[in-house]
């Protein structure tokens, strides 16, 4: 068994390579090509084209031709690009107000009972659970503050 040939899925591929695989080797080793199929002649020219040098050559200083025109690319100033931003974000978020308010209008009376029902009651020794979970909530805000303090004093405190 040829370990050299990959396995195919179908023969049109595998002639497809066997004669990429006899051009490569014929030119390589500079055989006649009057022997030849039309197809292997074809990737003759291929193989033979690939391995010649280029026509032309890059100039010397082709890096920093290309680095020069990048650096010369017309951009937007931070400002216009902050501007553009927030005019967009701005857009974004009245349309997404005035959605919210379309469905209140809409389906407001079906869903605001349910919420109604849903929300927790105020803290009371007769409903611990909200406030534990009012704890809970102060808690997290708690960590949440110290642990930006502690990252704003990491990054600008220690100079």
């Amino acid at each position: 068994m040829n370990h050299d040939i990959p396995p195919f899925d179908d023969t049109a591929s595998e002639r497809e390579w066997l004669a990429q695989e006899r051009a490569v080797r014929a030119e390589r080793l500079g055989l006649d090509a009057n022997g030849d199929d039309a197809r292997v002649r074809r990737y003759r020219l291929i193989a033979r084209t690939l391995r010649q040098q280029p026509d032309e050559t890059l100039p010397d200083d082709f890096a920093s031709q290309v680095a020069a025109r990048a650096g010369t690319a017309p951009r937007l100033s931070p400002a216009a690009d902050s501007r553009a931003e927030w005019a967009l974000l701005s857009t974004l978020a009245g349309i997404l107000v005035l959605a919210g308010g379309i469905t209140l209008v809409l389906y407001g009376q079906a869903w605001l009972p349910a919420i109604h029902a849903a929300w927790p009651a105020r803290p009371s020794p007769a409903n611990p659970e909200a406030l534990r979970w009012g704890l809970a909530f102060a808690a997290c805000l708690g960590f949440s503050w110290l642990m930006g303090a502690w990252q704003r004093y990491a990054r600008h405190g220690n100079r």
